[in-house]
């Protein structure tokens, strides 16, 4: 199945005209599509199915839980399937059942070990202040986001468990958040601000045949070893900021073999 994996647009703030890919069986939004929600119509009647992952954006200024039903109900109101601790099989031209396993991941905060993770949360403080959601209607801070990272771990850690069958030939994972600190933008390195962008899921990658994310704002495509399987493989194909020179060499149109 060839996929186009778009995140990181940003349509809050940014121009950008999304096109089909020539040649993609399925478009893959991973988050950050509009603060606002409204760049989400550009999708609307796609030539093939969307599926999207919200990102940390897609929640700005709102109440947490109250944002996916009504988000659920905005995207399917646009032709666009929403997943948030889903799963769907989708076949492509080629029949093969593909299992996708969609999730937002948001940061739980151990990317550098337990022993950093306050020095992490504190840091994550900025980010949440400028998010200005709120849960239960307390400040949507860092504990409140690190409760729900660990909750969409422990749900993609069960459904990684299940071996591939009948009902599925190969795994596709797809997350806002990064998987693993090989993904974290190159232009910071390893800071304790990386862990409000990067998990620690590398013992779950190779579970994974493929594993799309956004969040970074940049490109990533690397593999993971698996013995005696082919590699398993992290993408991510965010835009970013043009304006801060985040888009250069993004290709929108490139597909990836999922």
């Amino acid at each position: 199945m060839k996929l186009q994996l778009l995140s990181d647009l940003h349509l809050e703030t940014e121009s950008f005209d999304p096109r089909p890919a020539a040649g993609a069986e399925l478009l893959v939004l991973a988050g950050d599509i509009d603060a606002r929600w409204r760049g989400l119509a550009r999708f609307a009647q796609w030539p093939v199915p969307v599926l999207f992952v919200p990102g940390n954006h897609e929640f700005d200024g709102r109440a947490v839980e109250a944002v996916l039903p009504a988000l659920r109900v905005h995207c399917a109101s646009l032709g666009i399937r929403l997943l948030h601790r889903e799963a769907i099989v989708l076949r492509g031209a080629d029949g093969v059942p593909v299992r996708f396993l969609g999730v937002v991941r948001w940061s739980d905060y151990e990317v550098f070990g337990a022993a950093e993770r306050a020095r992490a949360m504190r840091a994550a403080a900025h980010f949440q202040r400028r998010m200005q959601a709120s849960a239960g209607g307390r400040p949507f801070d860092a504990e409140a986001v690190r409760a729900e990272g660990l909750a969409d771990r422990a749900w993609l850690e069960r459904e990684l468990a299940r071996p591939a069958g009948s009902a599925f030939a190969r795994t596709v994972v797809v997350t806002h958040f990064a998987p693993s600190l090989r993904s974290a933008d190159p232009r910071y390195g390893r800071q304790p601000g990386t862990a409000s962008f990067c998990n620690a899921d590398d013992e779950l990658i190779v579970r994974a045949d493929l594993w799309l994310h956004g969040h970074v704002h940049c490109r990533h495509d690397y593999e993971v070893a698996r013995a005696g399987r082919r590699p398993s493989r992290v993408v991510c194909q965010a835009r970013g900021m043009p304006r801060k020179g985040e888009a250069a060499g993004f290709d929108a149109a490139r597909l990836i073999e999922a």
